[in-house]
């Protein structure tokens, strides 16, 4: 069994601590267990309750009715928020909970009628493009460990293989916009770059995956061959918040005199100023797909 504290619950659902204690001594909607030495925590099933409340709270229920469900009401609840537009909440909180239980029935199950629902562009871009985001949101707090992400990530990686592997080949006259999809040195997180791969591929794109820790000195070569060639890193965890000024400083070093356009995304870039026309900076993916789609 699992074992969360109030602060894990906290980061999972973006619930306060101070409102789920408040939840608790008013409503009695959680009990806490303890350990012997009388440390207070919750588990799996307390945080899936959490995060169901959450999204029926989200959604115009009132605390003290979600409270009172028995579980098939609030099943039933949960089930009319087809149309609302949070309804991705909730996908989201099923996807964690398969994650914590490293449940592959349950992620396949999640994501398959997610895609049947919506389709494939809509499950990278809607569920799991935020769902990574939020994985390294909880990895850096420690609510999880790097066991939980590789196990969702392969999975993930797994399906985008497929799916690109049954796209058309790209046409040897091809002459519209190149993108060299890379990620900095020491950096290995590939699965969201990978996402941003095939949705390019979908939509026509020449798209170029180069992978994992690639040198600034490697992309200036292909300057020559592809004129105008669009680099696109999505970072996890490198550069760091501290470090991201010096990298994008040493980018444009690199790339003086070329015409390489670099596009940068992760939470590291959120709220970063482009230091010149050549870079661009995105907050999440779903910034990036869109200022990439319109190019």
């Amino acid at each position: 069994m699992q074992e969360f504290s109030i602060k894990d619950l906290e980061h999972f659902t973006g619930i306060k601590a101070h409102t789920i204690r408040a939840w608790e001594q008013r409503y009695s909607l959680l009990n806490p267990r303890r350990t012997s030495t009388n440390i207070r925590f919750y588990t799996s099933d307390d945080l899936k309750l959490l995060l169901n409340v959450s999204l029926l709270n989200q959604n115009g229920h009132k605390i003290s009715h979600i409270a009172s469900m028995e579980e098939n009401e609030m099943r039933h609840a949960l089930q009319d928020l087809d149309a609302v537009k949070n309804k991705e909440e909730h996908w989201l909180g099923m996807l964690k909970i398969s994650m914590l239980n490293f449940d592959e029935q349950l992620f396949r199950s999640v994501s398959s009628t997610f895609e049947q629902q919506h389709g494939l562009s809509d499950l990278l871009l809607k569920l799991y493009l935020p769902f990574m985001g939020q994985i390294g949101m909880l990895w850096l707090t420690s609510a999880i460990c790097p066991a939980h992400e590789h196990f969702v990530s392969n999975l993930i990686r797994q399906r985008l293989y497929r799916a690109v592997d049954e796209l058309d080949p790209i046409d040897p006259g091809y002459s519209g916009s190149v993108f060299a999809l890379f990620l900095p040195e020491r950096e290995i997180h590939d699965i969201s770059l990978l996402m941003v791969h095939y949705l390019l591929r979908s939509a026509g794109y020449k798209s170029l995956f180069l992978g994992q820790s690639v040198p600034l000195e490697d992309l200036t070569q292909l300057d020559k061959q592809f004129p105008g060639l669009h680099c696109v890193a999505y970072c996890t965890t490198y550069p760091s918040e501290v470090g991201v000024k010096d990298y994008l400083a040493r980018v444009l070093r690199e790339s003086h005199g070329t015409s390489l356009q670099f596009h940068f995304s992760g939470r590291v870039f959120e709220g970063v100023e482009s230091p010149d026309g050549k870079i661009a900076c995105h907050g999440n993916g779903q910034s990036l797909i869109g200022a990439l789609l319109n190019l």
